[in-house]
């Protein structure tokens, strides 16, 4: 299983693109769980910040091992949030990975996810 929570900049003059991306990824949740379970995603969450005038988006996700990267992934939901992704996330950042110190899941739920 991976855990992360990756934080990426967004593109200066896109935060109106941001909130048309994250509005339609919430108004497709029933078919953002196909490309989900492709991907073993068991959760993901995204998490919006302005921290001195820049943008960012973090990425929390909890995935389990030989899922399909979303690259690959052929759902249509996939797809577009690439899209969205090459138009409001900044490359030339990169991307900042935060370290996993504690991970705290009840066994019965971790059972679940593998």
């Amino acid at each position: 299983m991976e855990i992360e929570l990756t934080r990426f900049k967004v593109k200066n003059g896109k935060s109106h693109k941001v909130d048309e991306w994250l509005n339609f990824l919430r108004a497709h949740m029933d078919e953002l769980e196909e490309g989900l379970e492709i991907e073993k995603m068991y959760v993901e969450t995204i998490f919006r910040e302005v921290l001195n005038g820049e943008e960012y988006l973090y990425w929390y996700s909890v995935q389990g091992k030989g899922g399909v990267e979303i690259t690959e992934n052929e759902n249509w939901i996939a797809k577009k949030h690439l899209e969205y992704w090459e138009e409001c996330i900044d490359p030339s950042f990169g991307f900042v990975d935060l370290n996993t110190e504690v991970v705290m899941i009840p066994k019965k739920v971790k059972a679940h996810m593998k």
